[in-house]
C-alpha cells in the first residue's frame, strides 16, 4: 500500500493532506505552491517530496512510529540555508559560521521534523533549502515553504507509513 500522501491547496496558504482514507488539514508556504522554487521565496514546491528521515525532540515526546529512519535532535543541530555555502541544504552542527537555522527551537514547531527530499540529489545552489514537514502553529499560519500539520495529525500520518508527498500544482 502506498505511503505517498497527496497535498492539495484549499486556499493561498492552506491545504489538505490525503493518505488512503485519511484527510488532514495543513499549512503551506506563505506564497503558496510553486513549480519553480527558489531560496527564500516562501513557496512550497510542487511535485514529489520523498520523506528521507524524521527528527524529533526527545525531551518533549517519544520517538515517532514511522517507516523511515528516526533520530533525536539536540541543541547543536542546525540546517544550512546559505546558497554559496558548501553545506547548503544540509544538516549542520552548531555553532556553524554559515547562515543557518536552528532545529532546536523554543516553540514546538520543530518538535517533529520530516526531512523531505527537495533539492538534495543533487543540491543546486539557490533552488531552495530546509523543506520539511513539521508541526503547525495553532492558527495554521503559513510556513516558509514547508508543509505543517498538527502534532496528532503528523504522528498519525507517520504511523500510517508515510513515505513522502506529492504536492499538486493548483
Amino acid at each position: 500500500m502506498s505511503g505517498i500522501a497527496r497535498v492539495s491547496a484549499t486556499g493561498a496558504t492552506e491545504g489538505l493532506v490525503r493518505l488512503r482514507d485519511a484527510t488532514f488539514r495543513c499549512a503551506l508556504g506563505r506564497t503558496g505552491i510553486r513549480v519553480h522554487k527558489e531560496e527564500g521565496d516562501g513557496a512550497t514546491p510542487a511535485g514529489p517530496l520523498p520523506l528521507r528521515r524524521v527528527l524529533y525532540r526527545a525531551d518533549r515526546l517519544p520517538a515517532p512510529a514511522c517507516t523511515v529512519p528516526v533520530e533525536p535532535i539536540g541543541r547543536q543541530d542546525g540546517w544550512c540555508d546559505a546558497p554559496s555555502d558548501p553545506a547548503y541544504n544540509r544538516q549542520v552542527r552548531l555553532p556553524y559560521a554559515g547562515r543557518h537555522e536552528e532545529l532546536w527551537r523554543q516553540d514546538s514547531v520543530y518538535d517533529v521534523i520530516g526531512i523531505l527530499g527537495w533539492n538534495d540529489q543533487p543540491v543546486v545552489p539557490g533552488r531552495g533549502s530546509a523543506i520539511f514537514v513539521h508541526l503547525a502553529r495553532p492558527d495554521y499560519a503559513p510556513t516558509q515553504g514547508c508543509i505543517a500539520l498538527s502534532q496528532p495529525d503528523l504522528l498519525k500520518l507517520l504511523a500510517m507509513g508515510l513515505t513522502g508527498f506529492e504536492v499538486e500544482w493548483p
